[in-house]
C-alpha cells in the first residue's frame, strides 16, 4: 500500500461505491457480521493492483484449488471503497493496508474492519548517491524525509534504529522533525514521497518508499543503506474483514495460504526485497 494515499472525498464515495461495484461485479446482498458462511461460494477479496492482488492471484492460480478454495480478485485503486465495501458485504475481505491506516480510518468512518493475518511489507529505505554507509553522514549535510504524517514518523524511527540521529523519549510512529534530540548535525528536507528518488542527486541521503524505490529502478536490497524490519513492523500490509467474519472457514483458508511457504517464496523471488514477507523468512 502507498502510504501516501489521496483519499477520496467523502461526498463522492456513496455514488462511487455504488458504480465501483457494480463494475466489478460483487454481489448484490451484503452479509451480514458473523453469518454463516457458504463454502461452496466464492471469496471475493478487494486489492490494490500492485502488489496485492499480485499476490492474491498467485494463490488463486497455483494453491486456492488444492485448498478447496474459490477466490475472486476484485481490483480497487481507491483506498476507501475496499474498507467501505468490506464493512457492508459487498466484498467478504480486503488486502491493501496496514495497521496505522486502518486503525484512522475506523475511526474517522465508523467501520468495524480488523486485521486477519500480516502477508507482507513494503520497506522504507535510506538510498545515497553520495556516500556508501550511514557512518558517512556528517554534519552539515542533508537528508530528505517524507513530508506525510504517516511516512514522517516511520522515516525518523528508521533513522534513528539505525544510529543517524536520536528521538525524545516516547516519540512513536507519529514523530515529527520537533521530536529530534539529536540532529548530529544533519539537516532535513521534508518532500512529498512519490518525489523523494527524483532528489537523490540535489541531498546526501534520502528515505525512500519501497514502491517508490521500485518506480526509479532501486533495488531496496542491493542499494539501501538501511531498510526497515519486516518482524514486529506495524506497516505490515494484511488481510483484513469486518469484525466477526474472522472465523469464516474461506477466510481461514486464504489467511493460511498467504502464510505458506508458497507465498514467501514468490514474494522474494517477484519482489527482489522491495516487497518482503511479513510473516518470517524463507525456508
Amino acid at each position: 500500500m502507498r502510504k501516501n494515499t489521496k483519499i477520496t472525498a467523502a461526498a463522492l464515495v456513496t455514488g462511487a461505491l455504488a458504480v465501483g461495484l457494480t463494475a466489478c461485479g460483487s454481489s448484490s446482498d451484503p452479509k451480514p457480521a458473523g453469518a454463516k458462511a457458504d463454502d461452496s461460494k466464492a471469496l471475493v477479496v478487494a486489492a490494490s493492483p500492485t502488489p496485492h492482488a499480485d499476490i492474491l492471484k498467485f494463490v488463486k492460480d497455483n494453491l486456492a484449488a488444492k485448498a478447496g478454495l474459490k477466490l475472486e480478485v476484485k481490483e480497487f485503486t481507491d483506498y476507501v471503497l475496499p474498507n467501505t465495501a468490506t464493512e457492508q458485504g459487498q466484498v467478504d475481505a480486503n488486502f491493501f493496508q496496514h495497521k496505522p491506516y486502518l486503525d484512522d480510518f475506523n475511526k474517522k468512518n465508523g467501520t468495524h474492519i480488523v486485521p486477519v493475518v500480516n502477508v507482507e511489507l513494503e520497506p522504507l529505505g535510506v538510498y545515497s548517491h553520495k556516500v556508501k554507509s550511514l557512518k558517512d553522514l556528517t554534519s552539515g549535510q542533508t537528508v530528505a524525509v517524507p513530508n506525510d504524517t504517516t511516512n514522517e514518523g516511520r522515516a525518523l524511527q528508521l533513522l534513528a534504529a539505525n544510529g543517524v540521529i536520536t528521538l525524545k523519549d516516547g516519540a512513536g510512529s507519529g514523530a515529527k522533525l520537533s521530536d529530534i534530540k539529536d540532529s548530529k548535525g544533519l539537516k532535513f528536507k521534508e518532500l512529498e514521497a512519490a518525489t523523494l528518488p527524483r532528489a537523490l542527486n540535489d541531498v546526501d541521503a534520502a528515505v525512500i518508499n519501497g514502491n517508490y524505490a521500485i518506480e526509479a529502478n532501486l533495488k531496496p536490497a542491493k542499494d539501501a543503506l538501511a531498510l526497515e524490519k519486516a518482524e514486529g513492523n506495524p506497516y505490515a500490509n494484511f488481510l483484513a474483514v469486518k469484525q466477526g467474519n474472522e472465523n469464516d472457514p474461506r477466510i481461514q483458508k486464504l489467511a493460511k495460504l498467504l502464510n505458506s511457504d508458497e507465498v514467501k517464496k514468490f514474494i522474494t523471488d517477484k519482489y527482489a526485497g522491495s516487497v518482503v514477507p511479513a510473516f518470517g523468512a524463507v525456508k
